[in-house]
């Protein structure tokens, strides 16, 4: 009975691991970047946005309705002769009359809806950059305190096996109580490291789940990608243009001026007259001619434009198109602006990278090594150990913080051109 219960309990434990496990998942970017644009509750209205503009464009192209007109007239309310007949002279005239709308006005409509959807798409484009910005910015910051977190840890072992082997030289006499106190003393500025890394993990998980709309608890989301820099970059040319053919915010401000130029078509199409044409048909059984009782009539009535009632219409629209020409220039400005300030900032943070990577890191640690090993010999004092455990300490934080620093600069760079240039 016992084997058995045992046998259940593991096969339970098998049957339940991959959902553990698939809990536990750790997410790469592109997963990540793939459920914000199917979860993300901003990304999703501003797609309904799009769709509404759409929805616009059937309004836009509607033809008018005809109008159907029916009179009556002649009915007797009194008897003829003696003889109660109501019906017999009454004058009956259905029409139907439709407005024929002239200068494309319809076809303007339909181009000037069709350029406002465009326009609504490339703001939608817009705010996923945005957002995306935002969300890379969440991924890094979280693969930066990951880097933190775990150089706070291998800093904080490597102090405990000092801490044992100075045990041990206690013990035998080799330093004083007052330098052991020293050195244990010195383990909580490890230990805080540990735990402020800890605490900046967290909130950065919780910021990256808050932007996924995602409800799952923080022990059991994680990101893993690389933690590092590249050395190459293109030049700031190459980044203007591209720029210039990527951004959305520019794209939407182009089309603007394109659509305040159909708007304006518009206007003038709406300041001419359109003519009504009508047709009825009447019967009339109380005329004299006897053959003239059914007749068809037609008919077309032009208003007489004697004033321009649009004239109001057609000045704004015009000023419209000098003012969206006046927002794409500083648009355009602005986009030089972006990639020029993303560009001195990757480009400095490179500056002080390069050296780290290349001697910095390994100086810090043969520093370390040697202070530790002439203290431990009696070749150096404890405060020259400390010191140098700090500054190794010091130097590798520092490192990560600024590969964080790149990293961050590179999606400051991919939201200044509108696309990712930079993985």
């Amino acid at each position: 009975m016992m084997r058995r219960t045992f046998w259940l309990s593991g096969t339970l434990l098998l049957l339940l691991r991959p959902g553990v496990e698939a809990q536990t998942k750790s997410l790469t970017w592109e997963q990540v970047r793939e459920r914000f644009e199917t979860s993300n509750p901003t990304l999703l209205a501003g797609k309904l946005n799009v769709d509404e503009s759409k929805a616009q464009e059937i309004t836009a192209f509607l033809r008018p309705n005809p109008t159907f007109t029916i009179s009556a007239d002649g009915t007797q309310i009194v008897p003829h002769k003696g003889v109660w007949q109501p019906f017999t002279g009454t004058f009956e005239s259905p029409g139907i009359s439709y407005l024929h709308e002239r200068q494309h006005k319809r076809e303007l409509r339909l181009e000037s809806a069709q350029k406002g959807t465009s326009i609504a798409t490339s703001q939608q484009a817009d705010l996923e950059r945005t957002l995306l910005f935002n969300l890379r910015n969440a991924f890094v910051q979280t693969l930066q305190a990951k880097a933190v977190l775990d150089v706070s840890k291998a800093n904080l072992d490597y102090y405990d096996h000092v801490l044992s082997v100075s045990g041990e030289q206690y013990k035998a006499g080799d330093i004083a109580q007052i330098d052991l106190d020293r050195l244990q003393l010195q383990r909580v500025q490890f230990e805080a490291d540990v735990q402020s890394a800890a605490v900046n993990l967290r909130t950065a998980k919780i910021q990256l789940l808050e932007l996924l709309n995602d409800r799952a608890q923080v022990d059991q989301f994680d990101v893993v990608g690389p933690f590092d820099f590249s050395e190459q970059l293109q030049s700031l040319d190459d980044y203007r243009k591209i720029a210039l053919d990527a951004r959305p915010d520019l794209r939407a401000a182009v089309e603007s001026v394109d659509k305040a130029k159909t708007d304006h078509n518009l206007a003038v199409a709406n300041g001419s007259t359109d003519p009504t044409f009508a047709t009825w048909y009447t019967h009339n059984s109380s005329n004299n001619n006897p053959f003239g009782t059914d007749t068809l009539g037609v008919s077309m009535s032009i208003p007489l434009r004697t004033f321009d009632r649009n004239q109001g219409e057609k000045l704004r629209t015009r000023i419209d198109i000098d003012r969206n020409e006046r927002l794409r220039a500083a648009t355009e400005a602005q986009v030089f602006g972006d990639v020029d300030s993303a560009f001195a900032q990757l480009s400095s943070t490179l500056t002080l990278l390069r050296p780290y990577k290349a001697k910095y890191l390994q100086q810090a640690v043969r520093v370390r090594e040697t202070v530790y090993f002439s203290y431990q010999h009696g070749g150096a004092s404890l405060l020259d150990f400390l010191n140098a455990e700090s500054e190794y300490r010091n130097v590798q934080l520092s490192y990560v913080n600024l590969v964080g620093t790149y990293l961050t600069g590179a999606s400051q760079m991919n939201l200044a051109v509108g696309r990712e240039v930079i993985q």
